[in-house]
């Protein structure tokens, strides 16, 4: 079971997968500030000044104080169950960034793929004899194998 377990792990498709969930962790990392320092805060300024991540409705009054709570985190100190709605809406918003992102990458990805595989393929340099089937040289006149005359294409004729 070790030994299978080491094929494993060491396998190029589980190293590759490895990197891309750590490098993934970051780039959430980065998205999420992105999101949440610097996104936010203007939409929330352009409809009036509204802080995304304060959005939220008390489900039950904390036992530590009662409500009102002017913030979340005053409402989470007070022992409230509360609907976090705003940070949700935040989460959507890297969602959405981190999708799309990923999106532009895959396709980059494919598109280079796509250029490998039509690259032209080389002229053949040999073609099959109609009666014996043998491959010959492309430019042969005989079959070396049967002695039959070959037709002449029509690039030759020319």
């Amino acid at each position: 079971m070790l030994k299978e377990f080491k094929e494993f792990a060491v396998k190029g498709n589980v190293v590759d997968m490895a990197v891309g969930i750590i490098i993934g962790g970051a780039f959430t990392t980065i998205v999420k500030s992105l999101v949440s320092d610097v996104l936010m805060p203007p939409i929330g300024l352009l409809l009036g000044g509204v802080d995304f991540s304060q959005f939220f409705v008390v489900l039950k009054e904390g036992a530590k104080a009662a409500g009102p709570y002017a913030t979340l985190s005053d409402a989470n100190a007070a022992g409230a169950v509360t609907i976090s709605y705003g940070v949700f809406i935040n989460s959507v918003v890297s969602f959405v960034i981190v999708a799309f992102a990923t999106f532009m990458l895959v396709r980059s990805i494919n598109r280079l793929k796509r250029k490998e595989e039509a690259a032209p393929k080389p002229a053949p340099s040999t073609k099959e004899c109609p009666e014996c089937f043998s491959a010959i040289a492309i430019k042969a006149k005989r079959c070396p194998c049967c002695t039959s005359v070959l037709p002449v294409a029509a690039e030759e004729a020319q």
